[in-house]
């Protein structure tokens, strides 16, 4: 049977140790058969098992091999298209319902690293980093719009104190988030595993779910077994393939580059980010970048659109980092790896039923560390039959993209193209 190891990345070679898990290779009958080891499920299974339900998570490869264990480890707050934006496209009803959860799923990060005593280096806050007037400008109205839904954790800052926060000559403001913040994801996926595990839920690896056998009983088969449930989730976003075809039609696989650097050092680290913030820049092709626990500055960046891995990451993102900071010239790349997310046309994600007992959340749009946290919750509140707030989500509108999974690539390209340029030129 194929073995899937981690690719080989920064959060790979520092992740806790943990005992293998078998592969399924029986039938077992649960209540609800969780596919994907990633945030999402794992979020879905932890908050199902504290209410009672029996969960068997099934993982291709293994726990947080794909977004979930390669991300930035950023904490942000809102969606990838924010509550403004909804409520424009869906009314104040519904985007009322939704701004109240924007700020939810970070909370349920803080709340289970500390229930279950989950080692992943979490630290407090997050920059937004204004490179031109107009992005200074849409930070104001960004805070105005968070706190109208409740979200206060917020400073503007002018180009002097930015300059406080990072060492970056290309800022002239920006906006601290102090409910933002950063981890190492794959440890935060590791350590919620475990916390599954310990109220007895069941997790195999590379056990990849090949079919789903849909009825009142429905049957997740996997290559040497099978698992029959009440309900299953659908949790694999960028890594389920074609598992569901309905699911593969609105969606695009793109992938996201990152590099990490040698330790820097205490004194070089704290010079570059003195308080220990994640930072982001407000471009459309955004770049973000942070502190590892052992002072590595993790930098990255770009997209690549249909998912394909990049030759030379390093010669995509190490020249954003030096344009961010000229004084890393020196600094040996020791890292490089590339993760994929889920986009939708609207990068908004995509939450529904599939018949009675199929549920699925998908397209966080490159917006996804909070996010999965809280669509676990709201999952599970479905299945318990609490459906206002999946039903907030599961009426968001979602288009194919034009010309379908033949032209998604280079029409998603053309767009990223175009919003590079107003990047560039301020437009």
């Amino acid at each position: 049977m194929a073995h899937t190891p981690y690719p080989e990345s920064y959060y790979a070679a520092s992740a806790n140790a943990v005992p293998p898990r078998p592969a399924l290779q029986d039938d077992v009958e649960t209540d609800v058969c969780v596919i994907g080891a990633g945030y999402t499920g794992l979020s879905s299974a932890l908050f199902l098992l504290e209410n009672g339900f029996r969960v068997t998570v099934l993982e291709a490869a293994k726990v947080g091999f794909g977004a979930s264990g390669r991300n930035g480890g950023q904490i942000v707050n809102s969606y990838s298209r924010d509550i403004d934006v909804i409520e424009r496209s869906v009314g104040p009803k519904q985007a009322q319902l939704l701004g109240q959860m924007a700020f939810e799923g970070g909370r349920i990060i803080r709340e289970r690293v500390a229930k279950y005593n989950i080692q992943c280096d979490l630290k407090d806050g997050g920059v937004f980093a204004a490179i031109t007037a107009k992005q200074m400008d849409h930070l104001e109205s960004q805070k105005r719009l968070w706190e109208r839904f409740g979200h206060t954790q917020l400073e503007l800052m002018d180009q002097r104190r930015i300059r406080e926060v990072v060492a970056c000559d290309q800022y002239i403001g920006g906006m601290l988030d102090m409910s933002g913040g950063h981890i190492h994801p794959l440890n935060l996926a590791l350590g919620e595993a475990a916390a599954v595990e310990s109220l007895g839920g069941t997790l195999y690896e590379q056990s990849p779910a090949v079919r789903i056998e849909r009825g009142a009983n429905p049957v997740v088969h996997t290559p040497q077994g099978k698992v029959r449930a009440k309900f299953i989730i659908v949790a694999g976003n960028a890594y389920l393939g074609n598992l569901v075809p309905e699911l593969a039609a609105k969606s695009m696989p793109c992938g996201t580059q990152v590099i990490t650097t040698e330790p820097l050092g205490e004194e070089l680290a704290r010079a570059l980010l003195p308080q220990d913030y994640c930072v982001e820049d407000c471009n459309y092709l955004l770049d973000y970048y942070r502190l590892s626990g052992d002072k590595r500055l993790i930098f990255g960046g770009g997209v690549v659109y249909g998912a394909r891995d990049p030759a030379n990451i390093e010669a995509i993102i190490r020249p954003k980092m030096l344009k961010a900071f000229p004084q890393l010239k020196d600094v040996k790349i020791d890292y490089a790896w590339t993760g994929n997310f889920l986009l939708t046309l609207s990068r908004l994600p995509q939450v529904g039923r599939l018949g009675d007992n199929i549920y699925y959340s998908q397209g966080c749009s490159g917006h996804g560390v909070t996010y999965t946290h809280l669509a676990g919750k709201v999952l599970a509140e479905a299945l318990r039959g609490q459906a206002e707030r999946f039903d907030a989500f599961a009426d968001l509108p979602h288009y194919p993209f034009p010309g379908g999974q033949m032209l998604r690539t280079p029409f998603a390209a053309l767009g990223a193209w175009y919003y590079g340029l107003r990047d560039k030129f301020g437009f």
